[in-house]
């Protein structure tokens, strides 16, 4: 599993650098204005800065970009957190599981990791939310589901937040939302999870923009879906996505994106 997923990124990393060098026509005015980047986990170099956390979203904020794209898990006491890892040896070099310690104990380790209620209070309304539901066990879904609604209840559906998944199974403990909330997340499982989005009825789906063909778009536009693409880290690249209709341009250069955005305008 290891070895296909290091071969997975050698090869998207050749792709990036051939579309980096592609030249395409800049996007008209109206494309420009209108384009919605999403910074992936925020704008962080995992050293001074880390992805997920606060200081790593102001900066997104700061530079205007349009939306954040996060992850939640949840401690023992199942309260949401905004971290992508089940544990915390990648980004803080610790051995601590979040499912494992209560808010409180998270907190006290490493006051870095946000609730997902302070990334809702701090950036509801100014950004848009991205939020990636991730595969774990929920030990009291009814509980865990009331906990979300409270949290998103201010907010409106589609218009402040989606959730988005790789694992779209995950959508049926959510029942406080309509369908037109969800974005399933495919990496090569794409022609399945369009199927599944077309199906169910979903706002759309997300995915590597060399995977999304335009075959792909076309399917969802004819049903008024939107496509999400990334990771987008090239002018190149920012105006070929722009150019195809791409309505999320997900990125981990989001602001440096969001600089060429404003030069070309």
């Amino acid at each position: 599993m290891k070895i296909t997923h290091w071969l997975e990124e050698r090869l998207l990393q050749v792709v990036d650098c051939f579309y980096a060098h592609l030249s395409q026509p800049i996007p008209d005015k109206e494309l420009l204005k209108q384009c919605k980047i999403v910074s992936h986990r925020g704008e962080h170099d995992n050293k001074t800065v880390f992805e997920n956390t606060i200081s790593a979203f102001d900066r997104v904020k700061k530079a205007g970009v349009w939306g954040i794209e996060f992850d939640i898990r949840w401690t023992k006491d199942l309260q949401p957190v905004v971290f992508h890892d089940t544990n915390l040896q990648r980004v803080f070099k610790s051995d601590i599981e979040v499912n494992k310690v209560t808010l409180a104990e998270l907190k006290k380790h490493c006051h870095l990791i946000p609730s997902l209620s302070q990334v809702i209070q701090k950036y509801s309304k100014t950004l848009h939310l991205m939020v990636e539901i991730k595969e774990e066990e929920y030990p009291d879904p009814v509980y865990q589901n009331n906990v979300l609604k409270d949290l998103f209840d201010p907010l409106t559906p589609q218009v402040d937040f989606h959730f988005i998944s790789l694992r779209p199974e995950m959508f049926s403990l959510i029942n406080f939302v309509p369908s037109t909330t969800f974005l399933p997340s495919a990496r090569l499982n794409v022609k399945r999870l369009s199927n599944l989005a077309l199906w169910k009825k979903y706002r759309g789906v997300t995915g590597h923009y060399f995977l999304i063909t335009d075959a792909v778009l076309k399917k969802h536009h004819k049903q008024r879906q939107r496509i999400g693409t990334g990771y987008i880290g090239s002018k190149n690249c920012l105006s070929r996505e722009l150019n195809r209709g791409i309505e999320w341009i997900f990125s981990n250069n989001a602001v440096e994106l969001q600089n060429i955005c404003n030069s070309l305008l």
